[in-house]
């Protein structure tokens, strides 16, 4: 049996047209098992799927119907699980989904078929230490940023990877970002875009009061430790731009290798350099 949970973004319109599709689809696949988290399938009337904490279920696949950004939620939501995720895009640009609306029958048969490949993505973790205590705040696939909240008062970083003070300056915020995450945040804010295939982290200040400080790219395997000052207690350390934790002035911010990847689903007929051009620049 074939157990493929569904995570459907329920705050996007039209939402239930698309989940009817794929869940016709599989209507008549006897081997194949399809679950969708009980609060969705609620209410998009489907409580007949519906699976209370989805997420320590055992399942084989897991498919997010949204944009890049449910996708990202979906693999922080199976991290330990270590399941390959695929993407349905129902978004504005969804760079890392490989399955269009008008390929979706298609696409899932070829699941079914096992004609894909899976790429292993890295993740980064962030713990904080406070008075001495580290604490496991969260993982992200794309970046891990430390900025501030409302107060135009720039945080005050002390840079250092591994052992190796690199700086101290001021700034908005620092992003760290892996490969695949180039292209979000990291890249607005004047960072470089890396192949997602090359083992490495780049870390992009916002709007640093220095000329000394730029976009830096370093090895995934380093160790990114952050201490902040601020003055002020709108501090606060961000996951793929979805999950936030409020932090202390003075906290330490520490960023690494997570233990499992993110494995995303990936078909043949899709590269990385075409993508790249028509979802950026909009060139086919």
């Amino acid at each position: 049996m074939f157990t493929i949970a569904v995570f459907p973004n329920v705050t996007k319109a039209n939402i239930r047209a698309i989940l009817e599709r794929v869940l016709a689809f599989f209507a008549d696949k006897k081997d194949v098992c399809v679950l969708l988290p009980s609060k969705e399938a609620a209410l998009l009337g489907h409580e007949e799927f519906g699976a209370r904490n989805i997420s320590q279920r055992s399942i084989d696949m897991a498919l997010s119907i949204g944009g890049d950004g449910t996708l990202l939620n979906v693999c922080r939501r199976v991290y330990d699980q270590c399941v390959p995720v695929c993407g349905i895009n129902f978004g504005t640009v969804g760079f890392l989904i490989d399955i269009e609306l008008d390929e979706i029958e298609m696409k899932l048969q070829k699941i079914l078929d096992k004609e894909y490949r899976i790429e292993e993505r890295l993740m980064l973790s962030g713990y904080v230490v406070h008075r001495g205590r580290k604490s496991y705040k969260g993982s992200a696939v794309n970046d891990i940023v430390v900025t501030k909240g409302g107060m135009a008062r720039m945080l005050r970083f002390g840079l250092s990877i591994n052992d190796t003070c690199i700086a101290n300056y001021k700034a908005d915020g620092l992003i760290v970002s892996t490969a695949t995450g180039s292209t979000a945040y990291s890249l607005s804010a004047g960072g470089p875009i890396v192949n997602p295939l090359v083992k490495a982290l780049v870390l992009t200040p916002i709007c640093p009061h220095t000329f000394d400080i730029r976009s830096m790219v370093i090895s995934e395997d380093d160790t990114i430790r952050m201490r902040i000052e601020a003055g002020h207690p709108d501090i606060f350390i961000t996951f793929d731009g979805q999950k936030s934790h409020q932090i202390a002035d003075e906290d330490e911010v520490i960023v690494q290798k997570a233990k499992n990847p993110a494995r995303i689903v990936k078909f043949g007929d899709k590269d990385y350099y075409r993508t790249m051009k028509e979802k950026l620049w909009g060139h086919p």
